[in-house]
């Protein structure tokens, strides 16, 4: 049995264990499966899977459109994100380790790290500056994006194509997916900077995509049945059933049609691709950043003015 095949069937394990309890879940409590909203959470599965088979995440674009239709409740959507995306992760992560070669040693070391990085840095990481972070690291994809532009117009060489890394390489890409997932427990996402990591290794583009999903299909599982177990536990919603369904289950229809889109992109095309989402990834980080300040600042007069009404 090769290794490759050993990671699928773990994954797949992990997955149908997650299934499992998620579905006991709704079952016991049918109920809130009653309501409108069924179509337009259909339509955030297929088309915000799509673009996050891609590499540009799917968090982002799924909040903005339960908020904007609605269709789920502010107060569930971290509990939503973390339990409506895992069935399609495993999806991406099957179809890349099987369409993408790529050394065994390279897909293990950033998964295991970056996973033992979300449980053990996450404490660390929460005391950490976020609006520091999130400017250091958008303006750094920033300046990877260039550099691979250089490459593609010709002003400096154009990167590697290599599916694996040396020992020493290893050990750098083993450190830099633990700090990636500690990162991820404060919402900053692990995609956009691996794809950068990939590239700067001298490794092929298309090794990003088994990496980024792998890590991501070990990840969230964990964090999934963390809320469903919440919510049984203290029992009051942590996340919206109906969109645990849709996008979960429906949403591999648009994952099927990326990974057939990504696996045809000729090498070229693609780094294109990879700029355009590192390019957006940063904007976003930089944004947020902004925007998490003037929140902190409301929150702090806010604080201010109710200590004076109290006095």
């Amino acid at each position: 049995m090769s290794a490759i095949l050993v990671f699928q069937i773990l994954v797949i394990v992990i997955t149908l264990a997650f299934a499992a309890y998620l579905i006991t879940d709704i079952v016991q409590n049918k109920e809130t499966l009653k309501g409108k909203h069924w179509v337009s959470l259909t339509f955030a599965g297929v088309i915000t899977q799509f673009f996050d088979t891609l590499g540009i995440g799917s968090y982002g674009t799924l909040s903005a459109w339960f908020k904007i239709g609605k269709a789920v409740p502010d107060k569930l959507i971290p509990g939503t994100l973390n339990t409506c995306t895992v069935v399609t992760c495993a999806f991406m992560t099957l179809a890349y380790t099987t369409t993408i070669d790529v050394e065994i040693p390279t897909l293990i070391v950033p998964v295991v790290c970056s996973t033992i990085g979300a449980f053990l840095g996450a404490g660390l990481v929460s005391k950490l500056p976020v609006k520091q972070i999130r400017l250091g690291l958008g303006f750094a994809l920033i300046i990877v994006a260039f550099v691979i532009m250089a490459g593609l117009v010709g002003w400096m060489p154009g990167g590697g194509a290599e599916i694996g890394l040396s020992a020493g390489k290893l050990v750098i890409l083993g450190i830099l997916a633990f700090i990636l997932g500690a990162l991820m427990t404060i919402g900053i996402g692990i995609y956009a900077p691996m794809m950068a990591i990939v590239y700067l290794m001298g490794l092929s583009p298309y090794v990003a995509f088994p990496l980024m999903m792998g890590s991501c299909a070990f990840l969230i599982p964990a964090a999934g049945i963390r809320f469903i177990r919440e919510s049984r536990k203290q029992k009051h919603e942590t996340y919206d059933r109906k969109a645990a369904i849709t996008v979960n289950f429906i949403g591999c229809i648009g994952v099927a049609v990326a990974v057939f889109i990504v696996k045809s992109i000729p090498l070229t095309a693609l780094k294109w691709v990879v700029i355009g989402v590192l390019c957006y990834t940063a904007i976003l980080l930089i944004r947020n950043a902004f925007i998490q300040s003037e929140a902190d600042k409301v929150g702090e007069k806010g604080e201010t003015a109710s200590a004076a009404i109290a006095e």
